[in-house]
């Protein structure tokens, strides 16, 4: 949900700026943009060094720079901003946004922000408690800004009480669940199937494929972070559980994942099967290990259940059903046959003749195909980015 967003961190006189480094790097490996803006006594507690470090932005303190002329326009700041944070928020800081005054580069971004506005105030408990702040906070509430209450802790007065500014993990779980709730995807129910599926020949073979199942494990990843709430069926794969996903069912075979998906698909809004599934298994699963002989032995197969087809056949009008399909020839012609004879809404090609693509590897290059029939084709990415692609076509197809 934080993919490319901009965030814009205000930051006031408290020693609680010492926790901003943490938000910050918590803010970049989501993947979004931030800017610092300090007020002149907040470099008092923490560097523009260090912060221009973890944000990889210059920190901006001064609205002009006589010695180099640059000039920080706070009008360009605001527009810029998809989230101005005041973390933390001092008690002197407060009472100027209150109040409209703007004597520094903070403020004057603050009267021009169009954007939400979140702020985590940090001082001491008695300032905390005093009827001048507790007026200026119910004046920024009413101005519909979001308050990030301080919590109960020691303060660096010695005193234990409110004021201490919340954690900044606490403050990142915020920051993302303000930009969850304009997901289409939050608290939809998606079921993601990924890696391959083993047939056993006997105890110790079995038939199998190169999947490693990266491709499904990343869409289930970026399903989590946009607010979905992921049922993952992953065949046998050597991958963590993604963070936010807490519903993993564990598969061999085809048909242990046919099982678990008919169980699961009629409760879901979202079924995408990104696993390469055996498309055959051997007729039979000797008991004992196979010994080497004069004769080789001829091992017959049988067609496993089509699953994908089996979702097709009973997905409802509410539903949306996403397929893959892993093309050496007539790519695009036998992904539209696919598309149709199992009744999907999107089909994600990959083709084995493009280098960087498929099993194993940690990039992928796909074509998508919906209903209407157009393919969209994207160049050799990361299957993180990969994901993101998939993800943000699906949720352009939901009502």
């Amino acid at each position: 949900m934080l993919r490319d967003k901009n965030i814009l961190i205000g930051v006031s006189g408290s020693i609680a700026a010492y926790k901003i480094p943490v938000l910050v790097r918590l803010l970049r490996k989501a993947g979004a943009n931030v800017q610092i803006i300090m007020t002149p006594s907040a470099k008092d507690f923490v560097t523009p060094l260090t912060l221009s470090t973890v944000s990889n932005r210059p920190v901006l303190t001064q609205v002009f720079k006589p010695e180099t002329g640059e000039w920080n326009s706070h009008v360009e700041l605001a527009l810029w901003a998809d989230l101005l944070l005041l973390a933390p928020l001092s008690a002197n800081t407060l009472a100027k946004m209150a109040h409209g005054i703007a004597d520094n580069l903070l403020l004057t971004t603050y009267l021009s922000a169009r954007t939400e506005v979140m702020f985590a105030p940090a001082m001491d408990l008695d300032m905390y408690k005093h009827p001048s702040t507790k007026k200026n906070i119910q004046t920024l509430l009413d101005r519909k800004h979001i308050l990030i209450e301080p919590t109960e802790g020691e303060l660096a007065s010695g005193l234990c009480g409110a004021g201490r500014m919340e954690e900044p993990e606490n403050i990142f779980r915020k920051i993302k669940q303000y930009f969850e709730q304009f997901s289409k995807l939050t608290g939809k129910k998606v079921m993601v199937s990924a890696g391959p599926t083993f047939e056993s020949i006997d105890p110790v073979r079995f038939i199998g494929n190169h999947s490693s199942g990266k491709m499904g494990f990343a869409i289930a990843k970026e399903l989590a972070n946009r607010g979905a709430e992921v049922s993952l069926i992953a065949g046998p794969v050597s991958l963590a559980t993604p963070v936010g996903i807490t519903n993993r069912r564990n598969v061999v075979s085809a048909a242990d994942m046919l099982e678990v998906c008919n169980e699961c698909f009629p409760k879901m809004d979202i079924g995408i099967m990104a696993a390469a599934v055996a498309d055959f298994t051997p007729q039979t699963k000797e008991i004992q290990k196979i010994k080497k002989g004069n004769v080789a032995p001829v091992l017959k197969l049988t067609a496993t259940k089509d699953i994908l087809l089996a979702l097709g056949n009973q997905k409802q009008s509410h539903q949306l059903l996403v397929g893959f399909a892993l093309e050496t020839e007539n790519e695009v012609e036998n992904a539209l046959k696919k598309l149709h004879h199992k009744n999907l809404d999107l089909i994600v090609l990959n083709s084995l003749q493009d280098n960087g693509a498929g099993f194993g590897h940690d990039t992928n290059m796909i074509t998508m195909i919906d209903r209407s029939e157009h393919p969209q084709s994207f160049g050799l990415k990361s299957k993180e980015e990969v994901a993101k692609d998939i993800v943000d076509k699906i949720e352009s197809l939901m009502l």
